[in-house]
């Protein structure tokens, strides 16, 4: 495995995007632990484009305007309906001095609902992987595999260093009303800005 495919790899996950947004939130406005769940599940999210790199359905994605499209704007809706639900619901974001218990599915689920509503992870790893696997390998499909796991991993690794720093804040902004109203107008933008991105998203 290159160092070149691990720079790599960090620096694509390391960009803020929505699994780190979402990440950021959750250690903030419940602590160490739903942050840590939220990196967990953005990282399974990312098990369905890799099943779909490594099997060939990427390159039927990349090849179809329609299915691209469709799971395009399915993605840009919930980006706006966390937005919408984030802006709504204060305690999605709110930071108590003692938060209510996670709740573990539900953080598991929208985390990864927001990778897996994203084709350009699909399409990203259809044409990322394979310029790591060596070329005349007789197990390309074994290579691909390694890759992915190791980006998952990196994937969990940062997803949960955001969620973990961002609950050590949480006393710095327990009692500060208006910090905590900037933040959840700030992640309500955010979303919105994501799933504006998505939407201008070409294959």
């Amino acid at each position: 495995m290159s160092i070149a495919f691990l720079l790599t790899t960090l620096v694509v996950v390391a960009t803020p995007g929505t699994g780190a947004v979402y990440s950021i939130a959750a250690g903030l406005s419940r602590g160490t632990k739903a942050g840590i769940v939220a990196a967990l599940g953005c990282t399974l999210g990312v098990v369905p484009h890799m099943v779909a790199a490594i099997t060939g359905l990427a390159a039927i994605l990349n090849a179809s305007a329609i299915a691209f499209q469709t799971i395009k704007w399915l993605g840009v809706a919930y980006l706006v309906y966390l937005a919408w639900q984030t802006l709504r619901d204060r305690s999605l974001i709110d930071v108590e001095k003692s938060p209510a218990p996670v709740s573990f599915w539900r953080t598991i689920r929208t985390a990864v609902l927001i990778n897996l509503l994203n084709p350009k992870l699909t399409i990203f790893f259809l044409a990322f992987l394979p310029q790591f696997v060596p070329a005349g390998s007789t197990n390309s499909t074994g290579h691909m595999v390694l890759l992915s796991l190791v980006f998952m991993a990196l994937t969990l690794v940062v997803f949960a260093i955001y969620g973990v720093f961002a609950a050590t804040m949480r006393t710095q902004v327990i009692s500060r009303p208006r910090v905590m109203a900037w933040l959840r107008r700030t992640f309500a933008a955010t979303y919105v800005l994501l799933a504006g991105r998505l939407a201008l998203e070409s294959r």
